[in-house]
């Protein structure tokens, strides 16, 4: 795989960092494939995140939103109460963290589990500070201030 050095672009640019860091990660190969998951787009400012759990109970799973990442955190407590043996393990139950890097404005709605799967809705709320507004154009003409109007309308 190809490596792109992004040096000359920190030099150069300033309050970028984050989306560079962002290209590095995306880069490089070390992101683990355990548990699978799908990201989906429900709105037009709407997300959801899809973790495949099979195997994990609600107590064994854990979601930290901390600045702009979501963090997804599974652990099995081990069951020493059983009896039997395992002779062939096929499901994974290991630990497992996913990070994923959130835009600015994205919130986490609401988190559900069902049928093994780990449901995290999110959403986009821009504040009204941040929207983009109309702005009235000017004429060079100045205008014209008529004294007394308000008081010949009331009359």
């Amino acid at each position: 795989m190809r490596s792109y050095d992004l040096t000359p672009f920190y030099r150069s640019t300033v309050g970028f960092d984050r989306l560079f860091s962002l290209l590095d990660q995306a880069s490089s190969d070390g992101s683990p494939g355990y548990p699978p998951y799908n990201i989906e787009r429900t709105g037009e400012n709407a997300y959801r995140i899809t973790v495949a759990v099979s195997g994990f109970a609600r107590d064994e799973l854990s979601i930290v939103a901390k600045e702009n990442t979501l963090t997804i955190k599974g652990e099995k407590v081990a069951n020493e109460n059983s009896k039997s043996e395992v002779l062939y393990r096929g499901i994974a139950a290991r630990a497992f963290e996913r990070a994923f890097q959130l835009a600015d404005f994205v919130q986490v709605k609401d988190a559900s589990l069902e049928n093994g799967l780990l449901h995290v809705d999110l959403v986009r709320e821009i504040p009204e500070a941040k929207k983009p507004r109309q702005i009235a154009i000017n004429t060079g003409a100045k205008a014209q201030v008529i004294e007394n109007s308000a008081a010949q309308v009331a009359a």
